[in-house]
């Protein structure tokens, strides 16, 4: 030991330096290491980017909480069976070419809904789902969004979009208009289609020329 050090600072010292070790492991294994191995990763050719009402519902969706209860990451048969439950296939780094942030999700108190736009393209049945889930799914958990719609007297304006409600939810000359950001929601909920092919086709192995030669006449 120095003479200018006591045992505490050296302690210090040892402290500091392990912590700064351990960082160091964390962020190569952690950033650098998946950012090195999917830099490359191009988005699959049925993967169309957001519109930019497609990212105003996203912002949507990220603001009134859906990833607290919803992921976006189907799993592989040998994980879990959202095969099976029609979440579709697992997913690929390329299906979040144009996700910033991701919205991956760790809780599943709702289904996966990187499929939801394929499970359910109605426009309609969506809007009314926010308006009042049990409606369209007995014994959901889901809250209602009722704050997303305005609720009045008398006909829609023009250019509105009234939720069509089913028999015995709508009260009599009344209307239920759903808001420009509940439109935006509904559209990126509908952009959430990943049923194209993960991987490109292989093409048609060439005929070797042995068989090529059997052929010929």
């Amino acid at each position: 030991m120095s003479a200018g050090k006591s045992v505490g600072e050296m302690d210090e010292l040892r402290l500091i330096s392990g912590a700064m070790v351990i960082l160091s492991g964390a962020t190569a294994l952690l950033v650098v290491m998946p950012y090195m191995l999917l830099e490359n990763v191009k988005p699959p050719a049925g993967l169309k980017p957001y519109t930019t009402e497609q990212l105003a519902g996203r912002q949507s969706y990220i603001a009134n909480g859906c990833v607290y209860c919803h992921s976006q990451q189907p799993r592989d048969i040998k994980q879990a069976p959202d095969a099976t439950r029609g979440w579709g296939r697992a997913s690929v780094a390329g299906d979040y070419a144009y996700d910033t942030p991701h919205l991956l999700g760790t809780m599943r108190t709702g289904p996966d809904l990187l499929n939801i736009g394929a499970r359910q393209p109605s426009k309609d049945w969506h809007l009314g789902h926010l308006y009042q889930p049990r409606a369209y799914t007995p014994g959901s958990i889901m809250p209602s969004y009722p704050y997303m719609f305005e609720v009045r007297q008398g006909a829609a304006r023009p250019g509105e979009t009234v939720v069509n409600l089913p028999p015995g939810l709508a009260k009599p000359n009344e209307v239920v208009v759903a808001k420009p950001e509940t439109l935006a929601l509904v559209n990126y909920l509908l952009s959430l289609d990943r049923t194209y092919p993960a991987l490109a086709p292989l093409p048609a192995p060439a005929a070797s020329a042995s068989a090529t030669a059997k052929e010929r006449p």
